[in-house]
């Protein structure tokens, strides 16, 4: 069966330069290109005079030069986060000293469960943990400026204070992580969890949307279509996973090296992690079973 879903890497960055993308929204993006963050991270503004910031993201001088160019003349009310990456969340510290502004977050950094005994946490050193929100944001929860108000969609999965944000009345959902049109998201435990992302997917597909603006690369311009995709997409991976148990192999690694046979060698270990946060939410089901908490280098066998 073929994956349900087409990615769009037609992304031309304009590393320097706000780009309209919405009525009184433009993106900038920063030149930290990754095979994690595709071309780089997406900041956005949002209004006219009085503006909102999302996404500041990662200390990075030319991109912090960059912005403020970009608001010169402009106040700036209101800083909000997606979440704790280090690749979103660093550069409020100083747009914040800079302006004045409020953050505005679901919360401080977390992982999605306890860390089990002689469990290291493999993105510790990319979760930007000294981040406290001066607001922190409830689910449905709006916050006005002048002339746009942004709702807080909590989308945990990728991290466990994912959100996403809604700008009232417009049908545009700033995604961040949670939906990029050029790649899936990681799910990588502790900090993420698959049973919540698929919650999450859920969640967005009972709304109505017209267009995601993601925290890399371009707009998802059909979400409805896009989010089933995604939903397909993970459901056959946990089909695979399930296959490759069934076929003998006991160990991520093995698992990875078929499921995986055609990503670049650099994302594997990333992959590893989907394998695992996929071998959670099995083992949780009663589906596989496994000694102990499921980790990186444990046995799984069907249940």
């Amino acid at each position: 069966m073929a994956e349900d879903i087409t990615f769009d890497l037609d992304f031309a960055p304009a590393y320097g330069t706000p780009v309209p993308v919405a009525a009184g929204v433009q993106r900038l993006t920063v030149n930290n290109p990754s095979p994690f963050t595709f071309h780089g991270t997406n900041t956005y503004i949002v209004g006219g005079s009085s503006v909102a910031v999302i996404d500041p993201g990662p200390e990075n001088e030319a991109h912090f030069a960059a912005l403020m160019a970009a608001l010169e003349g402009r106040e700036v009310t209101h800083i909000f986060v997606s979440h704790t990456h280090r690749d979103h969340s660093p550069l409020a510290r100083r747009l914040k000293e800079a302006t004045g502004a409020l953050t505005v977050a679901e919360g401080p950094h977390r992982a999605a469960r306890p860390l089990h005994a002689g469990e290291t946490n493999p993105f510790a050193e990319s979760s930007d943990t000294g981040f406290v929100p001066d607001i922190a944001i409830a689910d449905g929860e709006v916050v006005e400026g002048d002339g746009w108000a942004l709702a807080a969609v909590h989308t945990p999965g990728h991290t466990a204070n994912h959100s996403a944000f809604s700008l009232e009345g417009t049908g545009v959902l700033f995604s961040a992580d949670h939906v990029m049109a050029w790649a899936t998201t990681i799910v990588a435990p502790p900090d993420g969890s698959m049973a919540d992302f698929m919650t999450s997917i859920e969640k967005l597909l009972a709304r109505e949307d017209r267009i995601f603006l993601p925290g890399h690369g371009g707009p998802v311009k059909e979400p409805a279509s896009f989010l089933r995709g995604l939903r397909t997409h993970r459901r056959m991976r946990e089909r695979a996973v399930l296959e490759r148990i069934r076929a003998g192999d006991r160990l991520i690694p093995d698992m990875v090296k078929v499921i995986y046979a055609s990503t670049d060698p650099r994302l594997h270990g990333a992959a590893a992690l989907s394998v695992l946060a996929h071998l959670e939410d099995l083992v949780e089901k009663g589906r596989v079973a496994t000694d102990g908490p499921p980790s990186l280098t444990g046995a799984y066998r069907p249940a």
